[in-house]
Formats: structure tokens, sequence, C-alpha cells
């Protein structure tokens, strides 16, 4: 487990210089319902910090600002999650175990199988807003500092061969 979030900011020649990756959005029908799941299910920390907005993170300095917005939601697809790591198959199965018994109480749609798939055990859970959840365990430590540190392993040429994407093994099985 990294003891410093922080990862140093290479020379870029690009346009926008930021410093970091500040935040991300996602939809909800309810800020009431969907705040109960973050915290009491999902462990994160909220702040309601507008009239149909709060404010979800986790430890970091980036956070995910969740807008009510009823039956306007968009529903995503499981490709589009949010990823949370815990630090032992044992929480994966804890936490799978825990969506299973307590999806009715957190109106959690969808509990998909666990299983190993690009370097991390780990299974997706779509919310009572149509978001997808990755709760996964990485042996090898911060996969976060892997990415980046094992640097480019395909050419920006390579074409990516969609009709492979059932196989992939990355929609599960729904419970």
């Amino acid at each position: 487990m990294p003891t410093d979030f922080t990862a140093p900011i290479p020379e870029r020649n690009s346009l926008v210089k930021p410093f970091c990756l500040g935040h991300g959005t996602l939809e909800c029908f309810s800020l009431k319902e969907s705040r109960k799941f973050y915290e009491e299910f999902l462990g994160l920390e909220c702040r309601r910090h507008a009239k149909p907005s709060m404010s979800v993170r986790l430890g970091m300095r980036f956070h995910i600002v969740c807008v009510e917005v009823g039956d306007l939601v968009h529903p995503c697809n499981v490709l589009n999650h949010w990823g949370l790591d815990v630090k032992s198959r044992e929480e994966v199965d804890a936490a799978y175990e825990a969506a299973l018994k307590y999806k009715d109480k957190y109106k959690i749609r969808q509990v998909l199988d666990r299983q190993e798939q690009h370097s991390v055990y780990s299974f997706y859970i779509e919310d009572l807003d149509h978001n997808w959840w990755e709760i996964q365990y990485y042996p090898n430590g911060f996969q976060h500092d892997d990415f980046f540190d094992f640097g480019d392993r395909f050419s920006d040429d390579e074409k990516v061969d969609l009709s492979a994407l059932p196989e992939l093994n990355i929609f599960g099985k729904a419970d």
C-alpha cells in the first residue's frame, strides 16, 4: 500500500498543463439514496456542496461529483466503471458476499461473478443509478504505478478487434 498517493508530473509539450486530475462526474436518481450506498456500502466520504450535487472521495485529492438528475439518468456499460482497491483476495470475497447479502437494502442491480482478469482478482456491481463499480485486489501492490512504470506495451497504430469484446471476460454473469 503506497504511503504517498502522488506521482511526479513529467515534462509535457501539451497545450494544457494541469497539475492533477481533479474530478469526474456521475449521475444519480436520488442523492439521498445514493449517499447511503456510497457511505454505508462502499465506504466513501460524501459532502453535499450544492442542491443538485454532492462530492464523493476516498483519501486522495480526486473526487467524483454526483449529480441528481432523476429519471434522466443515462445507464452506463460495465466498461465505464469506477474501481476500488482492497488489500487482499479475502477482502474481495467479503465485499462480494456483502453485495449479495445487502443487494436489496442498497438497491444493487447486478453483482457479477468474481474473476481473475487484467492482473487483478475482482468483481463488478451495478448500483441503483446504473453506475458500475469494480472491487479489486492487485497482488503486486499499487496497480496505478505499474500501468505507468511499465510504459506503452502497444503502438497507437494497432487496431482493436471489437468483435472480441464479449470474449474478454469483462461482462461476467449476473447473479
